[in-house]
């Protein structure tokens, strides 16, 4: 057996083996010990190997995916060993002592789940492969849970941009892949680089789906059709040769979404708070769909919004008819709430892992979808996008109508058992499930035959797993039966009682096992067929899923709407947003919850007045009016009512936010250093199109570069970028760039010092701020009276130092503007100590080697000066 488990665990390629020994799945060596930390099982052991006893423990095969949902979110991958043929079959190819034969049959990893009790009902399992294919990266995704793929490329510095969009469960990549990528996610698997050739896509996408050219599917470059080689290529190595459900890809082209980079969804808490975690993120606070499909399909809306204009304007038609008929909204999610997971359902049929209650999900599913068509059909001037949607609900009547014939009410999860073909279904069926079921009956009446013929009462007709059906006596009555014209064959001896078989029994036993193997062997065949029929429709089935979807997550966000009374905004190709009463949908949800009122605010960016400069003290609402602001942009653009009286919201091709402070120590990126390589980012990046937050830019360092810098970057955004921005900040001298910078504003949150104590107000004022109140904010985090004494002391004296001095800003505004400088820059000669900056990689520095290249550069403009 050792022989056989160390062939299988060296094809396991480092996953752990679950090895089928009859009813449990055991796993041996370090496998064992790994699973029972992971599952908190028993760690036994079997025999010994090399004189050390082997390690072993082992789950149930019947319970056997609850283990493995838990050793799959602990980061192992598991390779399923299963017996492929009976103990009989064995024997017969090598005798009474040969091993049942036993091969591999499946890899379950993260990205490859399709059980319904290893996924997360809400949220997509997307699996992930990337090509890189000379100056572009190509992307291929797909859930196969539900068969969606997409394709897609990008130059190598946008990739980990869209690696965060898709918050893949498991990246697949080349083996010549760079191990210090950054950003790579911990369930990377590497692959030969062979496998990631465009020409074997291209085949093997025509062969999936049985079609001479992609032509028709869509327009797909090199690198996508690398990518998906090696997706392909994985899953059919995962599933040992058998593929998953794949629809037919779709191509998805640069511009068409709201470009948003890791640093700027990590800020905006889309999908998941900063700490970890749904709750407190921008879907918790808008999710109301009632389908596990509504609510992925809201993630991928939110993780993505639109940057067509058409788009959005269709899919918040859609919410503003739903939205506006409060008895339909209602009865739609009460029919969609009905409405089972027929995707994942259909992609474990046609993946070969469905089960009877799959096939009633999709039954139920389909005829629920004509429910909603119905309902849909009966509402007057149906948006183009519900009407859409609509048409997609139906054309499965048929299959609804013999679905509904052939099954029971509920199927039930396993068909090993039988019991889901429904009665009437198959006459042949009945009769053999009658003579089956009627075995007590006609067992009850063989034994009360043999009773009256040997006139032995205490005759008893049982039945073990062992034996089958056999005769028992008391001992006192064996003789009796043994007698040689007794019609009974002698089979057991047992203390106290004597087992018998007779032709009679034999017959009847033989009569009953075959009716319900007979029985079991039919309903496999319909089950067989109905699945074929199913699969045969699975594209259409896969849109109807998709078109619920929609319709609920446009019931979801209009029911959100209406709880909080949101606004449909107006999508505007010019760059403008224009919003009354905005309010940030996180804060003011969970100050709902406290009954406390959330303070709302105007904002008005145009290209007059594109650029807004906000002081004010810490705790005032600054960070929250910037989050709420490009958060109201994002869901605009996802095609969502916004929280506002009204907004008018000018296209925007790409959203950046420079909020908070974080380090990443791993890295080797201090908090100052990563709040520069957000900030340079905006800067390379932002186009006249886009939205900018940016939160108190250089407060990591002293306070003449902190001022420095962020003087520098809000002339660099005023006049090269040129794009719509909220720029926060605590220094009070950049207030001077008003005068120079003619689209840029000041504006301030108010604030109020009562009989020593601060109140703040949370509401936007124009003008900048006087203070930034920061002793009155340190009294109110509990700082000791005696450090606050001394802290104002200390301050006025820097502020009369500053009143001799002309502050720090003295000098400044006599300074050139960012054009004229970055020109003047321009025009001259390159100096060699430029040179050594910029052939610098930042990013492969650890903090020892940048503090010694300070130092070398240091003495070199020291070299310089002299």
């Amino acid at each position: 057996m050792m022989e056989q488990y160390f062939a299988l665990k060296a094809q396991a390629e480092g996953a752990l083996l679950f090895y089928r020994m009859g009813d449990f799945f055991e796993l041996f060596f370090e496998d064992a010990r790994i699973a029972a930390g992971v599952l908190d099982i028993a760690l036994t052991s079997r025999g010994e190997h090399d004189g050390e006893p082997v390690a072993m423990c082992g789950v149930p095969v019947h319970a056997a995916e609850g283990y493995l949902a838990r050793l799959i979110k602990a980061g192992c991958r598991v390779a399923i060993a299963e017996q492929i043929e009976t103990p009989e079959q064995a024997k017969q190819r090598g005798g009474s002592k040969a091993l049942v034969a036993r091969d591999i049959v499946r890899f379950v990893t993260a990205g490859t789940l399709t059980e319904e009790a290893l996924l997360e009902p809400r949220r997509a399992n997307l699996l992930v492969a990337v090509a890189p294919l000379r100056d572009r990266v190509g992307i291929a995704s797909c859930d196969i849970s539900t068969g969606r793929m997409e394709l897609e490329d990008c130059a190598a510095d946008a990739l980990d941009a869209v690696l965060a969009r898709l918050g893949a469960s498991e990246l697949v990549v080349p083996d010549d892949w760079p191990k210090d990528w950054p950003d790579t996610p911990d369930e990377t698997i590497e692959r030969p680089r062979a496998s990631f050739r465009s020409e074997d896509g291209e085949t093997r996408l025509k062969d999936i789906h049985g079609i001479a050219t992609l032509d028709g599917l869509g327009d797909f470059s090199r690198p996508m059709l690398a990518a998906a080689a090696g997706l392909v290529a994985y899953l059919d190595h995962a599933g040992r040769g058998k593929l998953p459900f794949l629809l037919p890809p779709v191509a998805r082209g640069t511009g068409a979404h709201l470009a948003m980079d890791a640093a700027t969804r990590a800020s905006l808490e889309i999908l998941q708070a900063q700490g970890g975690g749904r709750d407190g993120s921008l879907i918790a606070a808008l999710d109301r769909c009632v389908t596990g499909a509504g609510a992925r399909q809201l993630a991928e809306d939110l993780s993505a919004p639109l940057a067509d204009r058409r788009a959005i304007e269709a899919r918040l038609a859609a919410v503003h008819h739903v939205h506006g008929d409060p008895l339909l909204r209602a009865d739609l999610r009460a029919l969609l709430r009905q409405a089972p997971d027929i995707g994942r359902a259909l992609g474990r049929l046609v993946a070969g892992r469905g089960s009877p209650r799959d096939l009633g999900q999709v039954r139920d599913g389909l005829a629920e979808a004509r429910r909603v068509r119905d309902m849909l059909a009966a509402s007057a001037d149906l948006p183009d996008l519900l009407q859409r949607m609509s048409g997609a609900l139906g054309g499965h009547a048929a299959l609804v109508d013999h679905l509904a014939r052939a099954l029971v009410a509920a199927p039930p999860t396993e068909r090993q058992q039988g019991g889901y073909i429904a009665p009437e279904y198959d006459h042949a069926l009945d009769a053999l499930r009658e003579t089956s079921g009627n075995a007590r009956r006609a067992i009850a009446a063989l034994e009360a035959k043999y009773r009256g013929e040997t006139d032995t009462p205490a005759l008893k007709i049982k039945h073990n797993k062992v034996l089958g059906y056999f005769i028992e006596v008391p001992a006192k009555h064996g003789d009796k039966l043994m007698a040689a014209d007794s019609g009974f064959t002698h089979r057991q001896t047992m203390a106290g009682a004597v087992r018998f078989n007779s032709v009679g029994l034999h017959e009847e036993a033989s009569r009953i096992a075959e009716a319900g193997a007979h029985a079991l062997a039919a309903e496999e065949a319909h089950f067989e067929d109905l699945v074929g029929e199913v699969t045969a429709r699975r594209e259409a089935i896969a849109a109807t899923a998709a078109a619920l979807a929609r319709i609920d997550v446009a019931a979801a966000l209009a029911e959100r709407a209406a709880e909080s009374d949101w606004c449909r905004p107006e999508v505007l190709d010019e760059p403008c947003l224009d919003v009354t009463g905005g309010r940030h949908p996180v804060v003011e949800a969970a100050l709902a919850r406290s009954a406390e009122r959330f303070v709302a605010n105007d904002c008005t960016l145009g290209p007059d007045d594109r650029l807004w400069l906000i002081g004010g003290p810490n705790m005032g609402g600054k960070s929250t009016f910037l989050r709420q602001n490009a958060l109201i942009l994002l869901m605009a653009q996802a095609g969502s009512y916004v929280p506002a009286t009204s907004a008018r919201i000018g296209l925007a091709d790409r959203l950046f936010s420079r909020v908070g402070a974080a380090d990443n120590l791993a890295r080797g990126r201090s908090t100052f250093m990563v709040e520069m390589v957000e900030t340079a980012a905006i800067l390379s990046q932002a186009t006249p199109r886009s939205f900018v937050i940016l939160d108190e830019v250089g407060r990591g360092t002293s306070t003449y570069d902190g001022m420095a810098l962020a003087w520098a970057v809000v002339e660099a955004v005023h006049e090269q970028l040129q794009c719509r921005c909220l720029f926060a900040t605590h220094y009070h001298e950049l207030s001077r760039l008003a005068e120079t910078c003619d689209a840029l504003s000041l504006h301030h949150v108010r604030a109020r010092e009562w009989k020593g104590e601060l109140v703040l107000l949370h509401e936007l004022a124009r003008g900048g701020a006087d203070r930034s109140y920061g002793l009155a904010v340190a009294r109110l985090a509990g700082v000791p009276k005696p450090v606050i004494k001394r802290a104002k002391a200390v301050l006025d004296k820097l502020e009369k130092g500053r009143a001799q001095t002309g502050g720090l800003a003295a000098g400044l505004g006599d300074l050139p503007l960012f054009a004229a400088t970055a020109q003047e820059e321009a025009e001259t000669a390159p100096d060699p100590l430029r040179e050594a900056v910029e052939t610098l990689d930042l990013d492969a520095l650890t903090p020892r080697e940048a503090l010694e290249t300070l130092y070398r550069l240091k003495a070199q403009a020291a070299e310089t000066r002299n």
